[in-house]
């Protein structure tokens, strides 16, 4: 998941603790536009801690920073796939349940879910999930497709005859191999957790056989383009697509923007809160993860960013339009058809590697 919007929110946080005299701080690194600012104002209005907060628009970059070492960090929020794999190379102290008074408040079943990247849910929690589908402008694609093109499918993009229609417009994908090949999966009808190399070969050909209709690979700029009409198809993530939506509607330009899940899969994934095992301060750290799981700081986040949480103390609190879209929290049918990712070894992540390199360069 990517956001944009929380670059400005950084910059407002450090403007509020410049003016401020705190002893005692947390270091938080987190995806962009992921949080209000009023949460962590409210952090440090209650706890007297301040909130030293930056931000991240790929897992990468935050495994880059974890795996070097002395990151500084005292809060992250990998996606769980890379959290598992940063777990083995113990990049994680063990959460002490003891400082986590609010714990009882998460969903037994999505943290189940989560669990099985982190047994017993030993080292993070939930902080948002969402899935990984299709962001589209309403009137240019009707234009191009007809009025009762179902746009909830990978064909969208997978398809030559229909992204070709919607090439003019522009198409730009994720730049997310770990998102992108299982949505090519599941639209082949492969396995979409497959680690075969023969199936990232197949997906390959696939996905070069429409390389041409996208415009670009980046995981947030595709916000503001589709809020702006600038393309009207991009692959994104779920809270992501529904900011572009609000974005679009308060601008009043006429751009109508809005999100669908895959009919034929799409991923559900977990960004989950971990302390670093050399944290400078991982006692403010747990404090912190406890005030974002109290059920009003839960859905005063999902109110903000439209992604989902796993709190489910928290959802008489959120907006009843948010809770009860089906974009935004999946209907039990939907659900169904939902997939969590898989941690690929370092044999598949070097296949993954060179394949997505020759998708993204076109060569």
């Amino acid at each position: 998941m990517t956001k944009t919007r929380l670059l400005g929110t950084a910059a407002a946080i450090g403007i509020l603790h410049s003016g401020m005299a705190v002893a005692e701080t947390v270091n938080v690194f987190n995806w962009s536009d992921y949080i209000t600012v009023e949460v962590l104002e409210q952090f440090t209005a209650e706890t007297g801690i301040s909130v030293n907060y930056d931000v991240y628009d790929s897992n990468d970059t935050l495994e880059a920073r974890l795996l070097a070492g002395s990151s500084g960090f005292d809060v992250v929020v990998p996606t769980a796939t890379f959290l598992q794999r940063q777990i083995a190379a113990g990049v994680y102290q063990p959460l002490n349940r003891d400082l986590l008074s609010n714990w009882d408040n998460m969903d037994p079943a999505l943290m189940a879910a989560a669990a099985s990247h982190d047994p017993d849910n030993e080292h993070a929690v939930i902080y948002m999930w969402g899935t990984t589908g299709i962001g589209y402008n309403i009137d240019m694609v009707a234009a191009r497709l007809g009025e009762d093109f179902e746009v909830d499918t990978w064909a969208m993009i997978f398809d030559p005859e229909i992204a070709g229609q919607l090439a003019d417009c522009g198409i730009s994908w994720l730049d997310s191999p770990a998102d992108m090949f299982p949505a090519a999966f599941s639209w082949m009808g492969l396995n979409p957790q497959s680690t075969d190399a023969a199936d990232f070969e197949a997906a390959t050909e696939m996905m070069m056989g429409v390389r041409d209709t996208v415009r670009y690979f980046h995981s947030s700029q595709y916000i503001s383009d589709l809020a702006n009409g600038e393309t009207c198809v991009a692959v994104g993530w779920s809270g992501d697509v529904l900011q572009a939506a609000e974005r679009a509607e308060e601008a009043g330009q006429g751009v109508n923007v809005w999100y669908a899940i895959p009919r034929e899969g799409a991923m559900q994934w977990f960004d989950m809160m971990g302390i670093p095992a050399d944290a400078p301060n991982p006692e403010n750290a747990h404090a912190f993860i406890d005030f974002i799981m109290r059920p009003e700081i839960s859905a005063a986040i999902t109110n903000y960013v439209w992604f989902p949480n796993a709190n489910s103390a928290s959802w008489d609190l959120v907006d009843e339009d948010i809770f009860n879209d089906p974009a935004i929290f999946p209907t039990e049918d939907v659900s169904e058809t939902l997939f969590t990712g898989v941690t690929y070894d370092s044999r598949t992540d070097r296949t993954v590697t060179r394949l997505w390199t020759r998708v993204r360069t076109g060569q």
